[in-house]
């Protein structure tokens, strides 16, 4: 019987984050989210399962009514400047299910520039 296509994302999804987990030495998670209309992340400490910084565009100073790669870097921005706010400057990206271009790689970059280390 075929795998439905949320069957093969739940399967890569845990594929990602099994192969992060090996590597992860001790730091934290950069998860991202992705739906038709929002977007967004957030730094996790699984040691003590902690939600340490978020950014989403849900929130509405970073809302833009848009979904796009330039409110998708946004978001990547936000959430490396409040992680030097938490004290965090290391972080490993896990995409989950998605693919890493538009949106995610997107996201991944701005977050990059801003400072964080992924």
């Amino acid at each position: 019987m075929a795998n439905s296509k949320r069957q093969l994302f739940l399967k890569r999804r845990l594929r990602v984050r099994n192969k992060l987990r090996k590597v992860n030495a001790g730091r934290l998670r950069l998860s991202v989210h992705r739906s038709n209309k929002n977007i967004s992340c957030q730094l996790i400490d699984d040691v003590n399962g902690v939600t340490v910084a978020s950014a989403s565009t849900r929130e509405k100073d970073l809302a833009t009514g848009k979904n796009d790669v330039e409110t998708a870097a946004k978001i990547g921005a936000a959430i490396a400047e409040r992680a030097k706010k938490a004290g965090v400057s290391d972080a490993y990206f896990d995409r989950g299910g998605y693919l890493f271009h538009g949106k995610v790689k997107a996201l991944a970059d701005a977050a990059r520039e801003a400072g964080l280390n992924i």
